[in-house]
């Protein structure tokens, strides 16, 4: 089931691979240079550090396929990377510096833009704000937006099938996707751009490469669906006692707002205090403090945002009759409805002032997650003394990030590597016997390997082995990544 690690790549083979290399993509698309090279070595959480031959950076899909052929023929390791924001180190090679990084952010054309049939298609390297602003200039949105859109490119966003906060809506990026180019192992390119709403011509092969982290295949470009722009939105922070408050809330909101019900997140009373001590200019959006609060998105291509906000104030004064809320407050227009996206958005850079700390995007069914988070919390903190837990995020799809943080005067980067890691593995424990997963919308990457293997179900794993065994023989494609190694297997 396990893949061989591949060989080290010799010296003089790597002399040979490097000038052929160069020969192919020119100065601006190849470099050796330590100081070019170091941004790029390190993942954004600056968890992983590791080390390349190279970093390669083709200008289009025939300089990727050629690159890939290369590298097959001298054996040399490939590292995708995209915007480098990933957050389980799947983009960051290891310490034997055997491997390129291929970056894919000089491919980032968008080729073309159809509002009518509502499709995009764009290169792996355009990045996901890029992409929203021209979706806006044809009057158009892209349905997937998350904290990292300044960064995050289509390529990682594909190969990790990235969730962020309109999944309740929209689905995931796996949704968004109606074809795809990608080159395979051996230097060919998978065309399956065009984008049919009925094709039953065997496997759906574009869906086996979303989600698989770059270890099948390269993705380069896609086409992906766009919606009508919004006329109309609506965001409210409501006050509550509870997180079973909160799913009571999501399930009135779901058939009081219909399909405009696009967002529902949730936040502890703790996190918001930890944004508003760090987020310079932060207010809180109600007079008082809440056990937990929900931030509620709604929008609409046929509504006007008045409408929209009467319609959700109607919902909420009938939680409110209800008991079940403590205070709401809508936002009067965009910028009041960004200021509060602002503080669910703050929490990992609050967090991250506040030391060290475990991150786990899990997912439980909606149904059980509050009951999971009740149960799970304590457990944790009791297990390690000291520690606390911040959940927060995606109750509307399930989801949530389940943070652990280290108690006060802990190292960081001792601490995750010592105590952290028994957290870990007692969360995706707790996880599993929930019936839930250990990775949301983050994907595997090195990070989550070991649990994989550990706590996945091993038919599915042996599947997986053996797809990546027909698709990439020699193990080139983002080694230790998703699946485990075995070297010299």
């Amino acid at each position: 089931m396990n893949h061989p690690a591949p060989p080290p790549t010799a010296p003089a083979k790597a002399e040979a691979f490097l000038a052929a290399a160069a020969a192919l993509l020119g100065p601006r698309g190849l470099t050796s240079d330590p100081e070019r090279m170091d941004a790029w070595l390190t993942d954004w959480r600056g968890r992983y550090t590791g080390r390349a031959l190279a970093l390669a950076s083709p200008s289009s899909t025939a300089e990727v396929a050629a690159l890939v052929k290369l590298c097959g023929e001298h054996g040399v390791p490939i590292v995708p990377q995209g915007g480098n924001s990933g957050m389980a180190g799947g983009a960051t090679p290891d310490a034997s510096g055997s491997a390129i990084i291929l970056s894919l952010r000089r491919m980032a054309a968008i080729r073309s833009l159809d509002a009518a049939a509502g499709q995009v298609v764009c290169e792996a390297g355009v990045v996901l704000q890029t992409l929203h602003e021209a979706a806006e200039a044809a009057q158009m949105r892209f349905p997937l937006t998350l904290g990292g859109k300044g960064s995050a490119t289509i390529g990682g966003l594909i190969s990790t099938n990235a969730g962020g906060t309109q999944v309740l809506r929209h689905g995931t990026m796996r949704a968004q996707v109606l074809g795809l180019e990608a080159v395979l192992a051996d230097g060919s390119v998978l065309d399956l751009m065009t984008p049919l709403k009925k094709d039953n011509r065997g496997f759906d092969l574009k869906q086996l490469l979303i989600g698989s982290e770059g270890t099948l295949g390269i993705v380069t470009a896609a086409c992906l669906r766009l919606l009508p722009a919004t006329t109309g939105r609506a965001t409210a922070w409501v006050g509550l006692g509870g997180i079973i408050e909160a799913r009571t809330l999501l399930r009135q909101m779901e058939p009081a707002m219909g399909d405009a019900l696009e967002g529902f997140e949730v936040v502890p009373e703790h996190c918001l205090a930890a944004v508003l001590a760090h987020q310079p200019g932060a207010r809180p959006p109600l007079d008082g403090r809440h056990a937990w609060n929900a931030l509620i998105e709604c929008v609409s291509p046929t509504q006007d945002s008045t409408a929209l906000r009467d319609a959700l104030e109607a919902a909420l004064a009938a939680a409110f009759e209800d008991g079940l809320i403590a205070d709401a407050v809508i936002a009067a227009n965009d910028t009041q409805a960004e200021a509060v996206w602002a503080l669910r958005d703050g929490i990992s850079a609050a967090e991250r002032a506040l030391g060290p700390a475990m991150q786990h995007d899990i997912s439980v069914p909606v149904e059980a997650m509050p009951e999971f988070i009740l149960a799970a919390t304590p457990q944790i903190e009791a297990a390690f003394p000291g520690t606390s837990v911040a959940a927060f995020g995606h109750l509307g799809d399930g989801n949530v990030h389940f943070h652990v943080l280290a108690p006060q005067g802990a190292v960081r980067g001792v601490w995750e590597e010592s105590e952290g890691k028994a957290v870990s593995a007692q969360v995706y424990d707790l996880v599993t016997q929930w019936g839930g997963s250990i990775s949301a919308e983050h994907g595997i990457g090195q990070m989550k390997v070991d649990a994989l293997a550990r706590l996945h179900d091993p038919a599915a794993l042996a599947v997986m082995a053996a797809v990546k065994q027909a698709l990439d023989p020699a193990g080139l494609l983002n080694p230790g990544k998703l699946l485990p190694l075995t070297p010299g297997a």
